[in-house]
């Protein structure tokens, strides 16, 4: 039996009066619940560390920033973040469905079929792949190699208190494509870049996983915020610290300058304020907490763009 829908179909947990409720077709709308397109901040997550990557190659490279390549790895993000969401949501369905904050998703409460999820899952990879290959072949390659990761991540919270750091592989994964765009290949700092990123994934999804933590113990799945318990905030303080330390590495191995650690002011800031005034015990200081890592990914991208252009 699918579950009980919200009103209007919307899902409980998307931002009240958001565009897709309020502006897109009727039958479109389950679809784009289903990629969040109702919630950007997913995909400006797997967007960031493009533009990291982006800026700190245009640095080792002596060359202009290149905003057309931003503009192609924003659509290739928004893209695939959809097409996770969707692959995540056909893996998850029986699981949401006993989550209250997910069981009034399109699949669970029945607006979606599983054959009509796949074909949309099928139809975003496309849009991806027009995306990717407008790149040099090392870059398409790298892109490929990514849909393994974004494959087994849906299954980690059933079998390790880690998912956060498998989400990491496969979130920061555009340090390595955005790197290679400018390049043609890979090295050492872009996996720097690529390992920081990835611990800022971590501490970020630690941040939102604290949201479901009586879920997740009621239905049996894992996550670093149960892993962590009553000391959360110091976990994600520590991996948070480590997101600065090698941030800094990756770009001073680039720059030679400590000059460019300049970018990491508001950064720094940021993760600071989050830290200062998270309250693990409320699910809406948690999420407005996490969101505000779009802020962060904004700021170290702008602060070595304009490193870039000195």
């Amino acid at each position: 039996m699918p579950s009980p829908q919200t009103p209007n179909g919307t899902v409980a947990d998307a931002p009240k009066g958001n565009w897709v409720d309020r502006y897109a077709p009727d039958v479109a709308k389950p679809y784009f619940r289903m990629s969040r397109l109702d919630r950007p901040i997913g995909y400006w997550l797997l967007f960031w560390p493009c533009g990291f990557a982006l800026a700190l190659a245009a640095i080792a490279t002596g060359t202009a920033f290149n905003w057309w390549y931003l503009a192609l790895f924003l659509i290739g993000a928004i893209a695939m973040r959809g097409a996770g969401c969707t692959f995540n949501d056909i893996v998850d369905r029986d699981i949401d469905d006993k989550v209250a904050r997910t069981r009034s998703r399109p699949i669970p409460s029945g607006q979606v079929s599983v054959k009509q999820a796949a074909v949309w899952l099928v139809a975003q990879s496309l849009v991806g792949l027009i995306v990717l290959l407008q790149f040099n072949l090392t870059t398409i390659l790298m892109g490929i190699a990514s849909l393994g990761l974004v494959a087994i991540y849906p299954f980690m919270k059933r079998i390790t208190y880690w998912p956060q750091l498998f989400l990491g592989f496969a979130f920061s994964w555009g340090a390595l494509v955005g790197w290679t765009a400018i390049t043609g290949e890979l090295a050492w700092a872009p996996f720097v870049l690529y390992a920081g990123t990835i611990a800022w994934t971590i501490g970020y999804d630690t941040i939102y996983a604290l949201q479901d933590v009586e879920d997740d113990i009621l239905i049996g799945v894992k996550s670093t915020a149960l892993l962590a318990g009553d000391k959360a905030k110091p976990f994600i303080a520590g991996f948070f610290a480590l997101t600065l330390i090698v941030w800094a590495t990756a770009s001073f191995m680039v720059a030679q300058t400590p000059l460019v650690l300049l970018a990491l002011i508001a950064p720094t800031a940021l993760m600071g304020w989050m830290l200062a005034t998270l309250d693990r015990h409320d699910g809406a200081n948690c999420l407005a907490r996490f969101k505000a890592n779009h802020w962060v990914g904004l700021a170290f991208t702008a602060g070595l763009v304009i490193f870039s252009m000195l």
